[in-house]
């Protein structure tokens, strides 16, 4: 029986109202927060490595593989991806595929809410940010691949020309806030804390699980 035979037998079809969430692995702890204070059990996870984003153009075929991996299981996919570097690219190939994604650039954006980002990204060009999870992971996804742990001197190069470290906390944790400031001292970086929640992520999510 295909998914309409069964519709008509009063028998719903496999992954009938489940939804899965791609999504990059950077983003693993604040959508299960999210699931989980929602109580959106119909919503499964899949992670892809957050190391992709080392690699941009990684993350389409990587994404790709996984959505056609999943047809047939689930009534929606949904991609938690944002640009992320990808030049328009992830966008185009989740349309051609007919799934949605997350709005905005980064993941600093829709964090922080896509159109209050927007709003002074003219006047903090000269920001690096970091989110929870760049601050759990700061050696290994910053300090380590820059190659500083091995050539401290190589820091007025790639940060020279960066005036403060933007720290987008989604949870209110001191042990994270002490944290960020220790990179933003070893980076030689003014400091400031946002605490921004879950931002646009939440409200997409909302969006998919109410469908």
């Amino acid at each position: 029986m295909d998914d309409r035979t069964l519709t008509e037998a009063g028998l719903a079809p496999a992954g009938a109202g489940r939804v899965l969430l791609i999504a990059c692995g950077a983003l693993a702890h604040e959508i299960l927060a999210l699931k989980a204070a929602n109580g959106w059990t119909h919503l499964d996870l899949q992670c892809l490595p957050a190391k992709l984003h080392l690699w941009p153009e990684r993350i389409i075929p990587a994404v790709e593989a996984a959505v056609e991996e999943a047809r047939g299981a689930y009534e929606t996919i949904f991609v938690v991806y944002a640009d992320c570097g990808t030049g328009g690219l992830l966008a185009k190939a989740c349309a051609r595929l007919g799934v949605g994604m997350v709005e905005g650039p980064h993941c600093y954006a829709f964090f922080e809410g896509n159109a209050a980002f927007a709003a002074h990204s003219d006047t903090e060009f000269t920001a690096f940010y970091l989110t929870d999870f760049l601050v759990r992971q700061f050696d290994a996804f910053v300090w380590k691949p820059m190659g500083l742990d091995r050539h401290p001197e190589l820091r007025d190069m790639y940060f020279g020309n960066y005036t403060k470290l933007v720290y987008q906390a989604q949870l209110d944790d001191p042990a994270l806030d002490a944290k960020a400031r220790d990179c933003a001292r070893r980076l030689g970086l003014a400091y400031e804390r946002r605490l921004t929640g879950y931002g646009d992520l939440d409200v997409a999510l909302q969006r998919v699980a109410a469908r």
